[in-house]
């Protein structure tokens, strides 16, 4: 969607593909990390799943080896998925989860407009596939004729603004969200968007596996014209792959785009119309049915070039270039041939992942797609004990408190930063499990008939929420995760920090086990989203969640050459021949594991309160805990994806979430006589420690 939860500062902890529920098969034992209960005994567990050890590796010299070799060994990635790992498996009972509660409604005579109404006939729609297969692309052909009816720049605008109330890819990517100076006003932002690659290198990179991709898609783009009756698609394809092209030489890279600074340009549309001459935005605002004159432009270099395709480029390129977004963004509501067709280059090309989801999974990542909370409110009132929250609580005042002593012990930090950096910790807020208010999908309407109708409904009144907060006091009590989600996100806008339901589970949080174990997992998670607040970008927003500079010119010297450090630590690891980590790029994510794993250790011996953790399954409650860490990381993934994601994910390969970070703990080398030598040894002078 267009419209969408988006911050300029990477907000989650896990790994982005995993963070929509998808379900496999069940695999036998030693294949899966955590969903197995531990054996119910008086006393509580070490939480540790030892049947995933490879006792041949030693701690030592890798870590996540260590903890996680037998299960990397013999787990295979399901077909139909990119990647598999401790976050996916707790996704894969959350779906099932919820396929009972969309199963159940659309076996009901629910009255109309309930929500038991909505889920079930949207989810029901989804699943007709001989109704799907009947009608082909003639639901889409009023969309079409739109386009084909654009005469002029006026009103290629008037669709690029129509394009967002339906949620379609195009080059202007627009939400609604906090201004990052006035954090108690709503604005609209205006981001660069509308490739069909994942980012500017897939254009224009060099390597082979680029070039290849470069091929496939322009295939790809021929063969969706053709499909949809055209004649001429290896012509038109010629001329939309030229023209995104185009497009992605005036994108920033991925790196750039996460600093918050660059990226917050305001104008009034007078001053926006100056900055991007070529593009009406008081006509766009106004298309949308906007009455604002204030908004946030990300890349003002991108949009000067995109008002210079808007008046240059031929209108028939950019009908073709419209007709594939709206085409490839509905495929995969539309007859088996598109599907099909979608995910060959979607899937196969781009992520390596061999075998299409089954319609029942799709179906319901749909649902959920267009309306999550309604499914989250059933979702928690089946599957979400109070007592889970009541002991996050407890591990949430202790992260916060260590965190705040950490603050006291940082010797390079001096009183004037190190005051306002307490202020931050103080003025955080914490929501754990679900909302307090759910969002409302006010007349929305589902047909079991009619799936691309519901499809396009749903991002429609989606988009008019979202729409409908400016000009309104900033609502502090809205999720932007839906508590079925496994992950959670630091907010800077309102610097709180959030954890869905789903992921207060094994490997992550056991209610049986041990505290080492959970301090280790969802205890580094905590201390990882309160990290995202004094992160490379979240260090530059204060305690009232506003952007503000509260750094003295030596204190801001100093921690840039601490993260500077880590920056070349991460660069120089290699998940694949002749591509590395983007330290930059990956910044964000590896100060949050960093300081929240050091953060996390410092909340467990709080929790100790001064008593000797007991040995449990041959390990020190020191060693558990970061055992507790290595465990959360297993993770297989196929090399395409791997690719994909060092282009593009702020997030770190698993391997190097675990063992690049223990490699800078002090604590974690003592814990497993990690000596000079040995390879998770790193010279205390190298050593980063950051908060």
């Amino acid at each position: 969607m267009q419209f969408r939860w988006s911050l300029p500062v990477a907000l989650t902890i896990t790994l982005a593909a995993c963070a929509t529920p998808q379900a496999t098969a069940p695999l036998a034992a030693p294949a899966a990390p955590a969903v197995a209960t531990a054996p119910a005994t008086p006393a509580l567990t070490s939480g540790l799943f030892l049947q995933n050890f490879d006792r041949t590796v030693r701690p030592q010299d890798d870590f996540y080896r260590f903890v996680n070799g037998t299960w990397l060994k013999n787990t295979e990635i399901p077909a139909d998925k990119s990647n598999y790992g401790a976050f996916t498996l707790l996704a894969d009972e959350a779906e099932k989860n919820l396929r009972v509660i969309v199963e159940q409604a659309a076996a009901a005579d629910a009255a109309a407009g309930s929500d038991q109404q909505l889920i079930g006939d949207f989810y029901r729609s989804f699943m007709d596939e001989a109704k799907v297969e009947q009608l082909g692309l003639a639901p889409l052909q009023p969309e079409l004729a739109r386009i084909d009816a654009i005469k002029d720049r006026q009103q290629l605008l008037d669709y690029l603004a129509r394009a967002q109330m339906i949620a379609v890819s195009n080059p202007i990517g627009a939400y609604v969200l906090q201004d990052a100076k006035r954090p108690d006003v709503y604005t609209i932002y205006a981001d660069q968007s509308g490739l069909g690659m994942p980012e500017r290198d897939y254009y224009l990179g060099t390597d082979g596996p680029l070039s290849e991709a470069r091929a496939k898609y322009q295939q790809h783009i021929a063969k969706v014209f053709t499909l949809s009756g055209r004649h001429d698609g290896a012509a038109a394809a010629k001329r939309v792959m030229a023209f995104e092209t185009r497009l992605a030489k005036a994108s920033w890279a991925p790196a750039d785009l996460r600093d918050v600074e660059k990226t917050y340009n305001p104008f009034d549309v007078a001053g926006a119309m100056k900055a991007a001459p070529g593009i009406d935005w008081a006509r766009w605002l106004e298309s949308m049915g906007i009455r604002h004159d204030q908004l946030i432009v990300g890349q003002p270099s991108y949009f000067k070039e995109l008002g210079k395709a808007i008046n240059g480029v031929p209108l028939a390129t950019w009908k073709d270039y419209l007709k594939l977004r709206v085409i490839d963004d509905f495929s995969p509501y539309l007859s088996q041939a598109f599907v099909e067709e979608n995910f060959d280059f979607h899937g196969r090309t781009l992520s390596g992942t061999p075998q299409l989801k089954p319609r029942w999974k799709r179906g319901l990542d749909e649902t959920e797609n267009a309306m999550g909370d309604l499914l989250g409110k059933e979702y928690v009132q089946r599957h979400f004990p109070p007592e889970a929250k009541q002991r996050m609580d407890a591990l949430v005042a202790n992260l916060l408190k260590a965190f705040d002593v950490s603050i006291d012990e940082l010797e390079w930090m001096g009183p004037e930063t190190r005051k306002e950096a307490h202020d931050k910790i103080r003025n955080f807020t914490v929501k754990i499990g679900y909302p307090e208010k759910w969002k409302t999908y006010d007349g929305l309407v589902a047909s079991r008939a009619d799936l691309v109708g519901n499809v396009q409904r749903a991002r429609a009144i989606n988009v008019r929420r979202e729409l409908a907060k400016l000009g309104k006091p900033v609502d502090r009590t809205e999720w932007y995760m839906t508590p079925q989600t496994v992950n959670a996100y630091y907010n800077p806008f309102a610097n709180e920090i959030v954890f869905p339901a789903a992921i207060l589970q094994p490997p992550f949080f056991d209610m049986k086990a041990d505290d080492a174990v959970n301090y280790g997992g969802i205890g580094a998670v905590i201390g990882h989203e309160i990290s995202h607040g004094f992160d490379d970008q979240g260090r530059k927003f204060d305690g009232k969640g506003m952007l503000r500079d509260w750094w003295t010119e030596r204190d801001n010297e100093l921690f840039l050459a601490r993260a500077n450090a880590l920056v070349k630590q991460y660069d120089a690891f290699s998940p694949i021949a002749g591509m590395n980590v983007n330290g930059r790029l990956t910044l964000g994510e590896n100060i949050g594991d960093l300081s929240g794993l050091a953060v996390a250790h410092k909340a467990y011996l709080i929790a100790l309160g001064g008593k000797d953790a007991p040995v449990l399954d041959g390990f020190t409650g020191e060693q558990r805990f970061y055992l507790g860490w290595g465990q959360v990381w297993a993770h297989n993934i196929r090399e395409d994806e791997l690719r994909k994601r060092l282009k593009t994910d702020p997030h770190s390969p698993s391997e190097y979430r675990a063992n690049g970070i223990l490699r800078n703990m002090p604590a974690f080398a003592r814990a497993f006589d990690v000596k000079e030598g040995d390879q998770m040894y790193l010279p205390p002078d190298q050593v980063v420690r950051i908060w």
